[in-house]
């Protein structure tokens, strides 16, 4: 006689089990909305829609640069554009698509319902729209032209109503971050399954824990250097204004101190997101789990003492400088730990040469270009020589769209 072994019913609510969804309409992506799913499917719509946007200024731009002849635009809509460009594509097309994927991701990772703060998600996406607006609107009444980074003297003297509509619009967005980032950490160290340890949690969520940390340290001094460059704007003080007995370095040591973190926040989300590619399309577990995690929490450490190597041309004394170029140099170690853990992830697996493998590779070589070229930007005595030059400009490009996008398709 044999008996028949009935499955044991599993269990009913536990976190593992996501309820079962409403049918979404296509209404619910734009409204207040607090499914995790729909924010992130919000974020990354609104970072597709403002890398199109630009996307074009680039063009328009390249196109200005194909003749030694400004025929194509002014110098002044030029230096508008470039700033716009700059800005558009950080604040809101890089950074909103790593939050997409985070919000999309997370709780499904660590067997959440949904984010910590449901509502706070919510909000945190809807202050992103205003500051966009803000920053679109500012063409109407002369759009700021100081460069993405707004070095005063000439953003305190140049387009009053542009560069103050640029300030509230970084000021939205960097608050949305915040919360964003507030909501992260308290997600995953307090809503994971119980089975689920800090050393069990995928790649991704290690990687975005590091992101959020960056974000909640670093992005408040950026808001206060912003609060202070609109007191010269519209109060007339002189904190950056050297007119008026100001100081702009003082700006420059604010600014980089969020600015440099900002890149890393930028790109470590697709670090976690390739860690997560690999090993699925190369059949076998990931190299070196432990190390390529706490490797994101290095990154992030390091890249909140290495701002200065953005200022070896601003008179920064000696000693100064090769405290930053060592340090700078040191990010070089656990980004090298992720790559080395890529590579062996690959090296004798079963790859599925597909789309999703193809641009992870790509992620790898295009992202190792602009590592390499960092760390000579790193020597001290390299980048007095090409310091704002395009080599600067081509080491960015080759971390963040060779990197970052690339990883966004992966």
């Amino acid at each position: 006689m044999t008996t028949q072994l009935e499955k044991p019913n599993p269990p009913k609510d536990t976190g593992q089990i996501h309820q079962q969804e409403h049918v979404r309409r296509w209404q619910d992506y734009f409204t207040f909305n607090t499914d995790h799913k729909v924010i992130g499917i919000q974020y990354l719509v609104t970072a597709f829609v403002f890398s199109v946007v630009g996307g074009l200024m680039a063009e328009a731009i390249r196109t200005e640069l194909a003749t030694p002849d400004p025929d194509f635009v002014s110098p002044l809509l030029y230096n508008r554009l470039m700033t716009m460009h700059g800005t558009m594509m950080i604040f809101l097309a890089i950074v909103p698509a790593g939050a997409a994927f985070a919000n999309y991701l997370i709780p499904l990772m660590i067997g959440a319902k949904d984010m910590a703060f449901p509502k706070l998600n919510a909000v945190a996406f809807w202050m992103a729209p205003p500051g966009a607006l803000l920053l679109l609107v500012s063409f109407l009444v002369g759009a700021p032209e100081a460069g993405w980074t707004s070095y005063p003297p000439l953003s305190v003297v140049s387009s009053f109503w542009g560069q103050v509509l640029w300030i509230l619009s970084i000021l939205l967005i960097g608050t949305s971050s915040i919360l964003g980032a507030i909501n992260f950490i308290t997600t995953m160290l307090k809503m994971r399954i119980p089975s689920m340890g800090l050393h069990k949690m995928p790649l991704f969520c290690w990687a975005m824990l590091a992101v959020s940390a960056l974000i909640v340290s670093s992005t408040s001094v950026l808001a206060g250097a912003l609060v202070l460059l609109s007191f010269d704007l519209i109060a007339g003080t002189s904190f950056f204004n050297p007119a008026g007995g100001g100081d702009p370095v003082v700006y420059q040591h604010l600014f980089w101190f969020y600015s440099h973190p900002a890149v890393y926040i930028m790109v470590l989300p697709f670090f976690g997101l390739v860690s997560e590619v690999l090993p699925v399309h190369a059949r076998k577990p990931v190299f070196g789990y432990r190390a390529i995690a706490y490797s994101s929490l290095l990154i992030a450490f390091l890249g909140l003492i290495v701002w200065a190597h953005h200022m070896f041309t601003s008179g920064t004394p000696g000693w100064l400088r090769m405290f930053f170029m060592a340090a700078t140099m040191l990010i070089a170690v656990p980004t090298g730990i992720k790559v080395f853990g890529w590579t062996a992830t690959i090296w004798g697996g079963k790859i599925r040469l597909n789309s999703a493998m193809l641009f992870g590779i790509g992620f790898i070589a295009l992202f190792l270009v602009g590592g390499l070229s960092g760390v000579m930007l790193a020597s001290a005595t390299f980048d007095l020589h090409v310091h704002d030059t395009y080599f600067v400009v081509g080491h960015f490009h080759y971390v963040l769209f060779g990197g970052a996008v690339t990883g966004i398709f992966s």
